[in-house]
């Protein structure tokens, strides 16, 4: 193999690691394999990830920050559907950054960026009198929700005609807190 001189060698590994990562689980997931995709000598990560959980903390915190942002500036229940169609959408992303795989108080950005995501939440429930316990509330449900869903739990035919997305807003709407958005 031929390695070269990568401009963005972090950005390369965090991209491939993110392609490793959706498609074989954490467990498919090595340093080695990274800097193979990535195009680079196997100790060339070494420069920016010391060990494979560091590569993983950066895999979490760079999934906490996708879905901060897509949550940003929305009301509950839209942010509720965000959240399950990210996890949906990124299973195995989403199974790493609550799995409690990586602690989070050994990595800062990964710990930083969990709860920029979680205060997005909290300030969408800003104007009651207990806006945590509303976003825990609210987390619950969606985090629930959403492993219930990657997990099977609900067969086709208890989705409705309009499919998960659908199911998804049926549930949270029924859902009091859910509701004020």
């Amino acid at each position: 193999m031929s390695t070269y001189h990568h401009g963005d060698l972090r950005a390369a590994l965090l991209r491939a690691g993110s392609k490793i990562l959706e498609k074989d689980g954490v467990a498919g997931l090595s340093l080695r394999e990274a800097a193979r995709r990535a195009g680079v000598s196997h100790n060339a990560p070494y420069r920016h990830f010391p060990d494979r959980d560091a590569l993983l903390a950066a895999l979490a915190a760079e999934g906490f920050a996708l879905l901060e942002n897509e949550m940003r500036g929305l009301g509950a229940r839209a942010m509720g559907e965000v959240y399950i169609r990210f996890a949906l959408q990124h299973p195995q992303r989403f199974r790493l950054m609550f799995g409690g795989m990586i602690p989070a108080e050994k990595y800062d950005v990964l710990r930083l960026s969990g709860q920029a995501t979680y205060q997005s939440l909290v300030n969408a429930f800003k104007d009651l009198p207990q806006p945590e316990r509303a976003a825990a509330a609210a987390w619950s449900l969606m985090h629930g929700l959403a492993h219930l869903l990657l997990d099977g739990h609900f067969r086709p035919a208890q989705e409705t005609a309009g499919g998960r997305e659908n199911l998804v807003r049926e549930i949270l709407a029924t859902v009091r807190f859910a509701v004020r958005s």
